[in-house]
This record gives C-alpha cells, sequence and structure tokens, in this order.
C-alpha cells in the first residue's frame, strides 16, 4: 500500500503543482469544485500517480473530519499540504478569515490524530503576513479563531477590509504552526507554514486585475525581478515533506524572491 499525500485545494495553481512532487504516494486532492478535481485527476493520472478526489470546504468541520478519515483509509499519511484559501478579492472579510484562518485550524485538528512519526502538516500563508507586525491582542485571537465572537472581535483590526483580512489571516496561519508544534511533536511529526510571494496562479492573475499599480510595483520591486512560479512553491513542499527537513517544525519559510523585505524597506 503507498503512503498518502493530501492537497487541499489541489485542483489547480500551487496545490496541483505540490501533488506531482508526490509520484510515490497515493494522492488525494481535496477542493469545492467537482470539475476541478476531475480535471486535476486526470492531468495528475496521465503523470502516473495515483490520485484520488475529495469534495471538502476547509471552512466546515465536518468536511475537513470526513477528508482526514478518508485520507487515513486508503494508506499511511505521510504529508498534508493545506493550499485551499481565498484572497481579498472575494470583498467579504469574515469569509477571508473563515476559509483562510479557521479553515487552517480545521484541517490542523482534523488531521492530528492520524499523524505518525516522520509525518508533515505544510500550511500555505503569505509574505503579506509580514505586513501585519505582532501584537498581542490580536495574536491572542487569531490563536484563538475558533471562540465564539472571534469574527466580530478581529473586525476592528481588519477594518471591514477583505484584503486587511487576507493579512491578518495569513499571519494567524503562521501562528497556527507555531502553536500546534507541541501536539504534532509528541505524534513525531511536524507542522510549518510557507509563505509565497507573487505565484503566477489564477489568484495572483485576479488581484493583479484588482490591483494592477500595485502588482506592478511588486514585480519591479522583487530582487529576482521575476514573479514565482508555482513549481518554486512545490519545490519547497517537497523540502518539508521530506527527511531533509525532519528538524524543521513551528516555523515559516518565506519563499517570495525577497520582495517582502524590499516593500518593508521602502515604507
Amino acid at each position: 500500500m503507498k503512503p498518502v499525500c493530501v492537497i487541499t485545494g489541489g485542483s489547480g495553481g500551487i496545490g496541483l503543482e505540490a501533488a506531482k512532487m508526490f509520484p510515490d504516494h497515493t494522492v488525494v486532492i481535496a477542493d469545492i469544485n467537482e470539475q476541478a478535481l476531475a480535471a486535476g485527476k486526470a492531468e495528475l493520472t496521465a503523470l502516473g500517480i495515483n490520485t484520488v478526489t475529495a469534495i471538502c470546504d476547509v471552512s466546515n468541520k465536518e468536511q475537513t473530519d470526513a477528508l482526514a478519515q478518508k485520507a487515513a483509509a486508503l494508506g499511511t499519511i505521510t504529508s498534508v499540504v493545506h493550499t485551499a484559501g481565498v484572497s481579498g478579492s472575494v470583498s467579504n472579510p469574515d469569509l477571508v478569515m473563515k476559509i483562510d484562518l479557521i479553515g487552517s485550524e480545521y484541517i490542523v485538528e482534523s488531521f492530528l490524530p492520524h499523524m505518525g512519526e516522520n509525518s508533515s502538516m505544510v500550511l500555505i500563508a503569505s509574505m503579506m503576513a509580514s505586513v501585519v507586525p505582532p501584537n498581542p491582542t490580536y495574536d491572542n485571537l487569531m490563536l484563538n479563531c475558533q471562540e465564539d465572537g472571534f469574527l466580530a472581535k478581529i473586525a476592528p483590526f481588519t477594518e471591514g477590509n477583505a484584503d486587511h483580512a487576507y493579512n491578518f489571516a495569513k499571519r494567524g496561519v503562521r501562528l497556527l504552526a507555531e502553536k500546534w508544534a507541541g501536539a504534532y511533536g509528541e505524534k513525531g511529526a511536524r507542522i510549518n507554514s510557507l509563505s509565497p510571494g507573487i505565484i503566477e496562479t489564477k489568484m495572483a492573475l485576479q488581484a493583479a486585475a484588482d490591483h494592477p499599480e500595485q502588482m506592478e510595483m511588486m514585480s519591479k520591486a522583487t530582487p529576482l525581478k521575476r514573479n514565482g512560479k508555482p513549481e518554486d512553491i512545490a519545490n519547497v513542499v517537497k523540502f518539508l515533506c521530506s527527511d531533509a527537513a525532519a528538524f524543521i517544525t513551528g516555523t515559516d519559510i518565506l519563499v517570495d524572491g525577497g520582495l517582502i523585505k524590499t516593500m518593508l524597506a521602502r515604507k
């Protein structure tokens, strides 16, 4: 029986590229779009990768539990890569928080019972998490994002702006990797976040359409003078899920071509 790798948001973009890094696994790709899942499975199957699809809304705990149970029934889970999420382009700050932050903790919780020795959880955050400075008040709120009233309590900080909510949610994702490192470590498992910069996916193209001047400025400011490709992120995912990363947990890996530090230095 092959080991199992689970990729949320696995039907396209970073998720699909990450799935290609596990040719010796049974790869479970999860998404909310059944048609996109079918297309993703076809592409992976053509590469000889044993692929299973699963419909999953990560903002629904029952569905994340069901996803974890389905994957565990297929074999030993060695890797979970959580790429599913939305950007501020959805124009709904509560929805951004529900999917990007609360949904991330649902995934972490749902898979914890099924993670074993040398397994790895990778949460996709964002370089934009870096624009939100540490603050004990809102950091504590995000570390307890499942508590009643969380969305109302975090709203004054995001100011009703979906793009701000995205930045805060992704900082929260980084904090989750720190928060859960101990529980995962007790099982011999690792959990880390990975913060991409501007990666040429459909989400990035939508962001470029929504904020053309800002996106152009970012591209020019990147020290490597290019946007990232999905494979730039997938390669780091592969590393974090490998034995080469056996002593890395509870931290964030920034993969942005050097952009965010350049941006912050100009403020």
